[in-house]
């Protein structure tokens, strides 16, 4: 009889030991689910972006923005031919990536242009090149240092 309440002690003893051992797993704090707070959309609206300085004059004109950014770009830089064409995008993480279709010289050329949306204002970037000379080999390793920025401003009529 003692050897019998000895064994129902025993596995009493070990019932509760796994108990508790599922109790203390069940009690492990859980990792705080860590949200990161929503991006703010750049603010890029339709209208005129501008650099007016130094002999060097650019105007991006944003016309339509449905899915894509459409508009008119003007480059008159100093010393250089000036180039007035039309601008085809889309907004994609801060940069605004497309085609710049212009005539320069009486030649119809097309380019792609970028610019990053940086507090109001436009910073055109730059990057190497393709083997044509017209589109970026890598459109996510664009340096966006210029030193022209293109600020909102009213478009002259």
């Amino acid at each position: 009889m003692k050897k019998l309440l000895f064994v129902c002690f025993a596995l009493s003893v070990v019932a509760s030991c796994k108990t508790k051992e599922s109790k203390e797993v069940d009690s492990v704090p859980q990792e705080p689910v860590t949200v990161a707070p929503p991006q703010p959309v750049p603010a890029l609206e339709e209208g005129c972006y501008t650099y007016d300085a130094n002999g060097n004059h650019i105007v991006l004109e944003i016309t339509e923005m449905n899915g894509s950014v459409l508009g008119n770009l003007d480059y008159a830089l100093k010393e250089k031919d000036a180039n007035k064409g039309t601008f085809a995008g889309v907004l994609k993480d801060s940069v605004l990536l497309g085609s710049y279709t212009f005539m320069s010289e009486g030649t119809e050329s097309t380019r792609e242009v970028a610019f990053l949306v940086k507090e109001g204002q436009l910073i055109e970037g730059f990057g190497a090149l393709d083997e044509t000379g017209t589109a970026f080999q890598d459109p996510t390793s664009l340096s966006f240092s210029s030193s022209m920025p293109l600020s909102k401003t009213d478009c002259e009529p």
